[in-house]
């Protein structure tokens, strides 16, 4: 739980002007929210009156009433962990206020009143209210014995647990055009809650996401927002007591609406993420720094909570949702030809795309984004040079597959052997493996695996680096590279090999989402622009997405099968991708990298398979920075990027150390 603070909204189903009923109803979901280990639970607007009480907001015996049952609730409550918001109408010398008043162990720490009052369409309330923006900074109530803080100045600011801080809006607040938010957050607050009653209508619950999605983007903050239930009263409208949660921009809990019966939506929001989104856009602190606002910060104890309650995707790159991921399939594709697009439009005359079509993933994506690109200029396909190279390792398999999609996609096809050619330099160099045969060659280090050292296998990665650009630089083309965001986080790729090309197509894409890509233009797109039999080339993408992971560097074995098989020797791709996302995106600690990669993979991985993967991850992340310094142009997809140019600047000399001792330290 170290980064997490629990919130959570309750719904009680209330009884208009029954305070004693309300109370007892807010009482037992205060008395869950605890047994939760909820940190803050926030209650409707004017819960314990009703909101719908309407001129009955003036009469002495519903004020007093809720003002005692204030009271009790305050006594009820001592033994009760969390901060809860509770709203009630307070009677004050000024007149009515609608009001949060926030509790905790007995004691009311402040009273937040309404900033602003509709009085519009079917809002009425300036006939009961005094709006809070009239009350004077460091105002105070003497409420129950004791000088209460009073205002919109508050914000309740954790103990024990770190950048929990917490800032209240009263319904309309979210909806004007400069809400109290835009101040708290500027302020410091993470979290921020809304009291609201909001009665429905249809569309409204589109319109509350959009504006709560909006308020937690722009103010890198957790938004927890409640409405009053269907027990208001019907008279003039209806209620649907929805409750949900915004994090930085994302929905991460929704309740039912419409319900009947009381309900507590209870959450973990990520701290560490807010923090780290604050810390990296500079914006938010200069706009901070323009906010004249000063706010009385109120301390409250924070019980430590255990064990996280929301879910983790493994795949945080991949959408689980399918209407979703469909879409930022279609983001992306368009994205990546687009911007390939550009830069061949960018050159003058027409040139022509020169590809090492390998018939893996990487390539096979590169090849359907750069016929796209050709079909956007208006440009044959022909002008799509696919390139097979067969080296040392090449299989079969992955040579068919690459020749089928290049005739299946109308482009250009070029087979060009490496192996006797990289056979020449390693003899020229002096590498015991130049001395033979290529058959020869192969049959030795099948029996003798130093034999295939480093050099054995860079020199075929950069020979068909040296053809595809003397191949460009007749055809009048430019190389479009293939590696992915993946492969250049791990450094897996041969510097002055395929590190580098003339425009890197796959530099924003990571492995887990390439394959979906892949699948997605197999399903969506073959039957608009694909030449010849749409199902032929659906059936070999579908064919290629089976092909194992694999440089092809090493010999495949006696049944000319892949023998070399990169995830037996990084790790799984979908493990490096979640310690990607979570050490760029959100800038953890591998011991809380870890700790997460343990609840998203349970039962998947075990402890030591992700310990060992995670370490690995660092090192090569550290170690291979100098590739990424130089990495070619190429466009940025989504909010992980490491291209030195906009996103990642990092030493190619900085030491690991550290990040390994912290790690070692779980």
């Amino acid at each position: 739980m170290h980064g997490f603070a629990r919130i959570a909204a309750a719904v009680p189903s209330v009884r208009v002007a029954d305070v004693s009923e309300n109370l007892r109803a807010t009482l037992q979901l205060f008395t869950e929210a605890h047994e939760r280990a909820a940190q803050i639970v926030i209650f409707p607007e004017l819960g314990l009156s009703g909101y719908t009480a309407r001129d009955l907001f003036y009469d002495r015996v519903l004020l007093d009433g809720t003002l005692a049952s204030l009271e009790a609730l305050l006594r009820a409550s001592e033994q009760l962990t969390p901060l809860a918001c509770v709203g009630l109408p307070l009677r004050t010398v000024n007149g009515i206020y609608n009001v949060a008043a926030v509790v905790q162990g007995g004691r009311l720490l402040g009273i937040v009143p309404k900033s602003y009052l509709p009085n519009y369409r079917e809002f009425e309330e300036r006939r009961w209210f005094r709006p809070g923006t009239e009350v004077e900074a460091q105002s105070s109530l003497r409420m129950f014995g004791a000088d209460v803080p009073f205002g919109t100045d508050l914000l309740f600011e954790a103990e024990g647990v770190a950048d929990l801080v917490l800032g209240l809006e009263i319904c309309e607040d979210l909806w004007v055009q400069a809400p109290p938010s835009a101040d708290q957050v500027s302020a410091g607050a993470t979290v921020v809650c809304n009291l609201s009653a909001s009665n429905f209508l249809v569309g409204k619950a589109e319109q509350r996401k959009l504006l709560c999605a909006s308020a937690s983007m722009r103010g890198k903050c957790a938004y927890l927002y409640v409405a009053a239930g269907p027990s208001e009263s019907s008279t003039d409208l209806a209620f649907d007591g929805h409750a949900f949660v915004y994090e930085d921009g994302s929905l991460i809990a929704d309740s039912a609406r419409f319900s009947r019966e009381s309900k507590l939506l209870v959450v973990d929001v990520d701290l560490e993420l807010l923090r780290h989104d604050r810390d990296v856009t500079n914006t938010f602190g200069d706009c901070a720094q323009c906010s004249t606002k000063r706010f009385r910060r109120i301390p409250f104890a924070a019980r430590a909570a255990e064990g996280l309650l929301r879910t983790l995707t493994p795949h945080p790159f991949v959408p689980k949702d399918p209407t979703t991921l469909a879409a930022r399939c279609w983001e992306t594709f368009e994205i990546q030809t687009n911007a390939l697009a550009t830069r061949l439009s960018s050159l003058g005359s027409p040139h022509k795309l020169v590809l090492g079509l390998s018939g893996g993933l990487d390539s096979t994506h590169a090849a359907l984004v750069a016929a796209n690109a050709l079909d956007l200029l208006g440009q044959p396909r022909e002008d799509l040079i696919c390139v097979t190279m067969p080296g040392f390792g090449s299989s079969h398999e992955t040579q068919d597959n690459a020749e089928q999609l290049a005739r299946a996609l109308s482009a250009s096809f070029e087979r060009v052997e490496i192996a006797e050619l990289a056979r020449a330099v390693l003899a020229a160099m002096g590498h015991p493996a130049g001395a033979d045969s290529v058959e020869e060659l192969l049959a030795r280090v099948r029996k003798d695996a130093k034999v295939a050292d480093l050099s054995f296998e860079n020199v075929q990665a950069r020979m068909r680096t040296l053809l595809l650009m003397s191949i460009a630089n007749r055809r009048h083309g430019i190389v479009v590279g293939t590696g992915d965001l993946s492969e250049k986080a791990l450094g897996w790729s041969t510097y002055a090999g395929d590190q580098i090309s003339m425009y890197d197509v796959n530099a924003g894409v990571p492995k887990t989402l390439i394959q979906f890509l892949i699948r997605w233009v197999a399903n969506e797109r073959v039957t608009t622009w694909s030449s010849g039999d749409p199902d032929t080339l659906r059936k070999l993408l579908f064919a290629i997405l089976e092909t194992p992971i694999s440089p092809e560097l090493l010999p495949p074995d006696e049944a000319g099968k892949i023998a070399q098989l990169t995830e037996a020797t990084l790790g799984p791709y979908e493990l490096h991708d979640f310690f990607l996302f979570h050490f760029v995106r959100h800038g953890r600690k591998p011991s809380r990298i870890l700790g997460l990669a343990e609840l998203a993979f349970e039962g998947r991985y075990d402890a030591a398979t992700i310990r060992r993967w995670l370490e690995l991850f660092v090192k090569r992340f550290f170690t291979n920075q100098f590739k990424r310094s130089c990495t070619p142009d190429g466009p940025k997809v989504g909010s992980v990027a490491l291209s030195p140019r906009g996103d990642w600047r990092m030493p190619s000399d900085a030491q690991v150390e550290a990040w390994l001792r912290e790690l070692e330290g779980v």
